[in-house]
C-alpha cells in the first residue's frame, strides 16, 4: 500500500443505499475502485455526509470490510470513528484498524460544559488505543464544537499520533495560516481542507497540504492541488473560478445533490438518502442537469474527468 501521508486529495465517500433504504456494498465497492483509478491519495468512509449517523454497527464493519476489499492495497482507507463517547469512539477506532483502516478520524462532541482538557484527554486516550494514525477533525458546523487553535495547537504537541489536521473552522484560511505558524518551530502534521471545496483555493494559498472532503469530482480537487504544487497560481485561479459555481450547487445542506452526482456518474444505483434526511427533488435535479450540462458539455460523466 502507498505511504500515508495526508498530502493530496482524500475524498470523503457517501454511502449508498437501495431505495428501501439498505446499505448498498455493490455501489460502495465502485466507488472505492473508481477512486483507486483515478489516483486519489486515499479515502476516508463513514464522514458526516457519509450519513454515519443512520447506520447501524454491523453496517459500519461491512462498508469497512467491502472498502478495504475494493481497495485492494491500492489507497489507504481511513475512518470516520467519532463518538460522543470517549470509549465507543476507542473501540469503534479498534475495530476499524482491525478490519484494515490505515487511519481514523475523530472529532469531539458538544458537552454542557466545554472543558479542553477533557478534549485533550479524549483525543489521547484514542490514540493511546490504535497503532494508526489519527485525524483530528475540526468542523464546528456538525459538532458544535469551537476548537481554538491553541487547543489544536495542544493536540498537536502531546499526540504524536495526530499525523494530521482536517481543517473546517471557518473563516479556514486564517486558521490555517496561524496553525501552520504556530507549528513552525516543532512537530508539522499536515492541514487537509474541506467543506466541499467551497474556499479550496484560498485554503491551498494559505498552505493547506490538500483536500479531505466530498466533492463528485476529486479529479478537479487534484488539479487544484496540482496547479500549486507546480506554482501555477493562474490554472489554479481559472480551475477555482470555473468549477466554484457547481462546487456552490452541490454545497447545499445534506447531501441529495452529491449523491445524485454520483448517480450520474454511474457510481450508483440509487441516489436515496437514508430518512429522515431526503433525496433530491425533481426540481433540484434538473437545475442541478442544467450547470453540469453548462460546466461539462458532451462530456460522459461516468468517465474520470480530464483536466
Amino acid at each position: 500500500m502507498p505511504a500515508l501521508h495526508f498530502t493530496g486529495v482524500f475524498p470523503i465517500l457517501v454511502t449508498p443505499f437501495t431505495p428501501d433504504e439498505r446499505v448498498d456494498l455493490e455501489s460502495f465497492a465502485r466507488i472505492v475502485d473508481f477512486m483507486a483509478r483515478i489516483g486519489v491519495d486515499g479515502v476516508t468512509i463513514l464522514g458526516v455526509l457519509g450519513e454515519s449517523n443512520r447506520l447501524l454497527d454491523s453496517e459500519r464493519e461491512a462498508l469497512i470490510e467491502t472498502a478495504v476489499t475494493a481497495a485492494r492495497g491500492r489507497i489507504p482507507i481511513g475512518v470516520r470513528t467519532s463518538h460522543a463517547g470517549t470509549l465507543a469512539t476507542l473501540q469503534r477506532s479498534q475495530r476499524a484498524e482491525s478490519l484494515g483502516a490505515a487511519a481514523v478520524m475523530v472529532t469531539p462532541s458538544r458537552e454542557n460544559t466545554p472543558n479542553e482538557t477533557r478534549i485533550v484527554e479524549y483525543f489521547q486516550r484514542v490514540a493511546e488505543g490504535i497503532d494508526i494514525p489519527l485525524v483530528a477533525q475540526d468542523h464546528p458546523a456538525s459538532t458544535g464544537v469551537h476548537m481554538s487553535t491553541e487547543l489544536v495547537l495542544r493536540l498537536v504537541a502531546e499526540i504524536p499520533q495526530i499525523a494530521c489536521i482536517k481543517q473546517e473552522a471557518v473563516p479556514t484560511p486564517p486558521k490555517t495560516r496561524a496553525l501552520i505558524k504556530g507549528m513552525s518551530d516543532g512537530r508539522r502534521p499536515t492541514i487537509l481542507t474541506g467543506l466541499g471545496a467551497l474556499y479550496g483555493r484560498y485554503d491551498l494559498e494559505s498552505g493547506a497540504d490538500g483536500f479531505m472532503t466530498g466533492f463528485a469530482f476529486p479529479e478537479v480537487l487534484q488539479a487544484f492541488v496540482a496547479a500549486r504544487n507546480a506554482g501555477d497560481e493562474e490554472r489554479l485561479r481559472n480551475l477555482y473560478a470555473r468549477f466554484l459555481p457547481l462546487i456552490v450547487f452541490e454545497q447545499q445542506p445534506g447531501v441529495a445533490v452529491r449523491k445524485e452526482i454520483f448517480r450520474l456518474r454511474g457510481l450508483l444505483h440509487s441516489n436515496c438518502v437514508r430518512h429522515p434526511g431526503s433525496s433530491i427533488d425533481a426540481g433540484t435535479a434538473a437545475h442541478l442537469t442544467n450547470v453540469l450540462d453548462s460546466l461539462l458539455p458532451d462530456v460522459d460523466m461516468t468517465l474520470p474527468l480530464i483536466l
